[in-house]
């Protein structure tokens, strides 16, 4: 799987480019609006969402599990965003207690016990009061039921990679005792770009219960 990453990356650098997804623009303004400083961003990629959450003011720190991914982004944006190298599967990577969260477009890859302990262990390393913001792809998107169905909801694509397709329901479960705010969907980008086709995602955003 870590192959598929490394060369995945290539591409996805072309594809996208550098400019922030507009759902990490939305987080950043809605974690600055809330005071946040110190932000963890699982699935970091290549920086493309990272650059925006630093040059609003906030300290950064990644999970990456593609070695190419993290030397792309210490060739753009150089070493002050800390990235540690490896599978968020592998949480904890330090004892910090984060703010502020941010997950795009990462926990649909994953299978239902990786999606589990990705949610607690963000949960648990963020500071009584602090949020979490996720993006996972929706039943709503063009691509749901395409490939190999391989369960509900969860459906293998041609890359040999599994998707899993997030509904209100699904949203609930799996979020419900973590502090969920609210869920609603969004496109992305917002409007076509180019060659970069809309997708529905859905933005969910979660907040820690402070201690009495």
């Amino acid at each position: 799987m870590t192959e598929f990453w490394e060369s995945s990356f290539r591409d996805k650098q072309s594809m996208w480019g550098f400019e922030a997804a507009d759902a990490a623009i939305s987080a950043a303004d809605f974690f600055l609006e809330k005071g946040l400083k110190e932000i963890l961003i699982p699935g970091f990629g290549y920086g493309r969402n990272a650059k925006v959450f630093a040059d609003k003011g906030f300290h950064v720190t990644g999970i990456e599990i593609s070695a190419t991914a993290i030397e792309l982004a210490k060739r753009h944006y150089g070493a002050e965003i800390k990235v540690h190298h490896g599978s968020v599967s592998d949480m904890p990577f330090d004892p910090t207690v984060y703010d502020g969260i941010f997950c795009y477009a990462l926990i649909h890859l994953l299978n239902e016990t990786e999606r589990t302990k990705l949610i607690h262990d963000c949960y648990n390393q963020l500071i009584p009061g602090g949020y979490m913001v996720f993006v996972a792809i929706s039943k709503k998107d063009a691509s749901y039921g395409e490939g190999e169905k391989i369960s509900k909801d969860l459906y293998k694509t041609k890359h040999g990679v599994k998707l899993f397709f997030y509904d209100s329901e699904s949203i609930e479960n799996e979020f419900g005792k973590y502090g969920l705010l609210g869920a609603h969907e969004i496109n992305e980008p917002a409007e076509n770009k180019g060659n970069k086709a809309s997708h529905k995602f859905w933005y969910i955003s979660c907040r820690k219960e402070q201690k009495p």
